[in-house]
């Protein structure tokens, strides 16, 4: 790709915005942010105006005006945004998760929910629709950048130097992302965010645990490793008739799981636990750790302690961003110096952009994306068969 790289944001939300200030942070690429379409008018137009960008009316101009389509729209769309953009001899960079299942066609759909809806369709459809996007991605000779910002912490790229530098064997990782609810009102309704603390929550530390397991076997033996079992458990504890609600952590979800656990086995036989959850307070935990036959990494994203601070009173800090959730500013507390750095969002972009640029496969593929959502569906069947172990199917 020659000259500066145009993307266009499809979707002017929550996602978005911490896209196109990522995006931002991109050096020694030349590229613009041609502008930014959505479901309304209002929307994008506000996106447009506060950032100084271009509101196009459809997905049809904004392609014909791009380089790259940044999907940062619901995920229930991801698919259909997706395919129309790459038809459209685009790139795309996909927000999480990848593509999902989010219910029957309306017409059929009026009843659907999540938690009772059989895991072994969702399953099926979760992976064709993997297969729709990854397949026009080859027809179009486009690349895909999954955004999964994890891949791309210092934390966890270091521990991949580690790896390849020592070849070292992974033998097992235990991960983890909870915090007190999400800040989205759809966040709880299966059929806009496709699963609960799984696809919500579990998707970051488990991509993150496939991307390492391949990184190990490519640096020894030249291929991936990749998952081929999961067992996995869900919870609605929320839900419980003996949950006493103190209003702190978030309820009222709708037909979603507030807590899961995650199983996996590779194909070399060692193992993975990731667990997630909508319980935990003080702010999102965020970490995954490595056991490996020559080392072990802690990982930490969030939170962090290369800054502490007390603070006597909340009013002292009320204009002060100190983490993510956290519901109490008053204290000792751990401020992130600059919390989408050790998040990895801008690295993300960085790496697309010079894929992109130089034809290459991103670190965070589409690969990676469609082999995490085997996982996350798959698990959803386990727990539906009470912890039986599933085998994972391959996009």
């Amino acid at each position: 790709m020659t000259g500066p790289i145009r993307i266009g944001i499809a979707g002017a939300g929550f996602a978005a915005r911490f896209h196109i200030n990522g995006i931002r942070r991109v050096y020694g690429i030349p590229f613009t942010v041609t502008g930014v379409t959505s479901h309304t008018q209002e929307s994008r137009r506000k996106f447009a105006q506060e950032f100084g960008v271009k509101a196009f009316d459809s997905l049809e101009e904004l392609c014909d005006a791009s380089d790259v389509i940044d999907v940062c729209t619901p995920g229930s769309s991801h698919e259909t945004v997706a395919v129309e953009s790459l038809k459209r001899g685009k790139h795309v960079i996909i927000e999480k998760p990848f593509t999902g299942y989010y219910g029957p066609p309306d017409k059929d759909g009026a009843a659907f929910r999540g938690n009772t809806f059989p895991k072994e369709i969702m399953l099926k459809e979760a992976m064709a629709s993997c297969r729709r996007i990854l397949d026009e991605a080859s027809s179009s000779g486009k690349l895909i950048g999954y955004a999964e910002d994890w891949v791309y912490a210092p934390s966890v790229q270091k521990e991949r130097e580690i790896l390849e530098k020592s070849g070292g064997q992974i033998l097992w990782l235990i991960g983890d992302e909870s915090h007190s609810g999400s800040h989205s009102p759809y966040y709880g309704i299966w059929k806009f965010s496709g699963g609960g603390s799984i696809v919500g929550k579990a998707c970051h530390p488990l991509s993150t645990a496939l991307y390492l397991k391949a990184v190990e076997g490519k640096a020894r033996e030249g291929m991936p490793i990749r998952p081929a079992t999961v067992s996995a458990r869900t919870h609605e504890i929320t839900r419980l008739k003996t949950f006493r609600d103190e209003g702190i952590i978030r309820t009222g979800y709708d037909d979603i799981e507030d807590y899961g656990q995650i199983h996996i086995t590779f194909e070399d036989g060692t193992v993975a636990d990731i667990f997630a959850c909508e319980l935990v307070m003080g702010g999102v935990h965020n970490w995954l750790e490595v056991f490996a036959n020559n080392h072990r990494t802690r990982c930490n994203l969030n939170p962090i302690d290369a800054l502490t601070t007390f603070n006597p009173k909340e009013e002292f800090f009320k204009d002060v961003y100190v983490t993510e959730k956290i519901s109490t500013k008053q204290g000792w507390s751990h401020p992130a110096p600059d919390e989408a750095w050790q998040h990895g969002y801008p690295q993300e972009f960085q790496d697309f952009l010079e894929a992109f640029r130089d034809n290459r496969e991103p670190l965070a593929s589409g690969v990676l994306a469609a082999d995490s959502i085997a996982v996350l569906y798959s698990a959803y069947l386990s727990a539906e068969r009470r912890g039986q172990e599933v085998e994972i199917p391959r996009a």
